[in-house]
């Protein structure tokens, strides 16, 4: 991008110079401890990999017919854009949104995409991601901010959508904030600007996914008097449990790579991969980044999936704990962006908006409350099947014992106790156990691992399993594309201390307070909690469960690649008119400071594993068998 001319663009009173990245920043909890936490520099607005298109503070009303990108789905109806509209939050800080809204003098209910990706275009967009997540270009009209509604769709519908850079991103004020109690204050302020404007009939919305549907938990549980509803389409809700430091093991590769990506004039970003690293343990820091659920009252329209490696375990927690008496689920087998911006479900996510934000009496009442997919890898999976809950309430728990001289898992405990080891830096550091079906079998909902382990080389494991069905002839089973499918978990021995208040027999949960190290050839137990899968076999078909040892995974999604051209002025443009386009992106490279970078911390995994079965060491994996209505 052209340094001089975004200066222009800028203007007079926003041309003093960007900030030096500060050593810190300031938070204060939701139970008003107040912590200083390291800072790091965020990309410059400029970068290329920002994908900036641009500072302009202008009300155009953008035709039917015409398009934003050469291949983009073209408007539906006239639009009313203004751009830059600078919101004022509490303590004076200034951040600016675009508002898209019906032509003319009417009152709409708004939809706010709470984010730090750009108003449109940006740092991210699946652009980056191969085939598009099977996203079609001609599906949306590209107004929309990443993983953020379609104001195309919206505003002909009868709806405003609000797209904010939040507090220091791109040209707003102040540092570039993650989730907790400070962000979430900021939302709720914008959701009561919104309600004021004299185009809103003064209910709000929350919609979008991944980091948008984040929002929704932190910002619901602040309880904003005028947010009338929300939609989380997945998104966990605990970031040390669930994404950052998942089972005790800092695992920083996902929001480094997400890090990288941000853009901010102040250059001020709050360094969370680096917390994850640094603190390790569920400080303040962490318990202010786990929503309080039990806040949230508005309705809401969950959706989950059983495959995300980020969010599935959050998306469940978060329909199951929300206090609204309100709340739908529903599951889908595909993948998260496809899920959202799929025709037939944006209908049904407007019918959910068109009911609490509009009062349209629709039906929407009498969808049912939990709608399920449960996958079948080498056969059909099922789709949208009725439930009256979640987890089921038929479920039947059972035993499967890990049996070390055969590899095998069987439904009785083996009488003879048996060692199972590895070498933790072998290639392949794991054993595998098998069960094979004897029946039609389906398995949905939470399982756990019990097993007993010693670390004869070392004082502490890192350890990582996961469940997944296999063929009868025992090969992995994919979905569609290949990709596998398995419910995982993972745990650092010297964290197995459970909160015994919290826990239950198929989900334990971890204090996460202190390491409690192993002596070498000590055999201590392990309850690792394994996230939730929907899965469905068939008779002579194989469940396979790996114990190993946990390696860093990697996350190189290439945001920031792709180069997208957009107008130069206008905004929008007639197909096939020649226009004036600027091209920005094409780096998915450039980082801020090559010195700040973080990377994965040494693993707790030195030598020998072991798992102990049989005998007294009762050894096993829980599973939810669900009978046949």
């Amino acid at each position: 991008m052209n340094t001089k001319l975004l200066a222009a663009a800028l203007g007079a009173a926003m041309l003093s110079p960007a900030l030096a990245a500060a050593a810190t920043v300031s938070l204060t909890t939701a139970d008003g401890v107040e912590l200083t936490i390291p800072a790091r520099k965020a990309l410059p607005v400029t970068a290329d990999r920002a994908r900036y298109p641009g500072f302009k503070q202008e009300t155009l009303i953008l035709k039917k017919g015409t398009i934003r990108r050469e291949g983009a789905m073209p408007l539906p109806c006239d639009i009313l854009l203004e751009r830059d509209v600078p919101v004022k939050l509490r303590d004076g800080v200034t951040i600016y949104t675009d508002v898209f809204r019906p032509v003319g003098d009417g009152k709409y209910p708004a939809l706010l995409a709470w984010s730090p990706y750009g108003k449109e275009v940006g740092g991210q967009m699946l652009d980056d991601v191969p085939g598009r997540s099977g996203v079609p270009l001609s599906a949306t009209s590209g107004l929309e901010k990443f993983e953020g509604p379609d104001p195309a769709y919206w505003v002909a519908h009868g709806y405003a959508v609000i797209n904010p850079d939040k507090r220091g991103a791109y040209m707003s004020e102040g540092d570039l904030l993650y989730w907790g109690h400070k962000d979430a204050l900021d939302g709720r302020d914008v959701i009561e600007w919104i309600a004021k404007q004299n185009w809103c009939t003064g209910k709000v919305g929350m919609t979008g996914n991944s980091w948008l549907t984040v929002s929704q938990w932190f910002i619901a549980a602040e309880r904003p008097e005028h947010l009338a509803a929300i939609a989380p389409w997945e998104g966990f809700s605990n970031h040390y449990r669930e994404s950052g430091t998942r089972g005790g093991i800092p695992t920083p590769e996902f929001p480094e790579m997400i890090a990288e990506t941000f853009a901010s004039h102040s250059g001020v970003l709050e360094d969370q991969p680096r917390m994850i690293v640094e603190e390790p343990l569920l400080t303040d820091y962490w318990k202010d980044k786990a929503a309080r659920l039990e806040n949230i009252t508005v309705p809401a329209y969950v959706v989950a999936s059983w495959t995300n490696p980020v969010h599935t375990h959050g998306t469940f927690a978060g329909f199951r704990n929300i206090s609204s008496s309100e709340k739908w689920l529903r599951v889908h087998n595909t993948n998260e962006w496809h899920d959202y911006y799929t025709p037939a479900n944006v209908e049904d996510l407007r019918k959910f908006f068109d009911h609490y934000l509009k009062g349209i009496e629709n039906g929407w009442e009498q969808t049912p409350r939990v709608r399920l997919s449960v996958l079948n890898p080498g056969g059909e999976d099922i789709v949208n099947r009725v439930e009256n809950e979640f987890p089921l309430a038929r479920t039947e728990y059972r035993r499967l014992y890990l049996s070390a001289a055969d590899h095998a898992l069987t439904e009785a405990l083996p009488a003879v106790e048996a060692v199972d080891s590895y070498d933790s830096g072998a290639e392949n550091p794991s054993v595998v156990y098998r069960f094979r079906m004897d029946e039609p079998t389906e398995i949905t909902g939470y399982m756990k691992l019990r097993a007993w382990v010693s670390a004869p080389d070392h004082d502490d494991m890192d350890l990582a399993v996961k469940v997944e069905k296999l063929s009868a002839e025992g090969k992995p089973l994919g979905d569609p594309l290949g990709m596998p499918i398995s419910a995982t978990g993972q745990l650092r021995v010297s964290l197995r201390a459970l909160d015994e208040a919290r826990s239950t027999e198929s989900e334990p949960v971890h204090k996460f307070e202190k390491f409690e190290k192993v002596k070498p050839g000590e055999i201590v137990p392990v309850d690792i909690e394994i996230w939730p899968i929907g899965l469905r076999f068939e008779k002579g078909e194989q469940l396979a469960l790996t114990v190993g040892a946990y390696r860093p995974g990697e996350a190189a999604i290439p945001f920031g690649e792709a180069r997208i051209s957009v107008p130069k002025v206008g905004y929008t443009f007639t197909p096939g008119e020649k226009v004036e386009m600027m091209t920005i992106g094409g780096n998915s490279k450039e980082v801020a400071d090559p010195k700040e970078v973080v990377t994965s911390p040494a693993t707790m995994n030195k030598g020998r594993h072991e798992i102990h079965t049989g005998g007294k060491y009762e050894s096993y994996l829980l599973v939810p068998v669900i009978p046949a209505k």
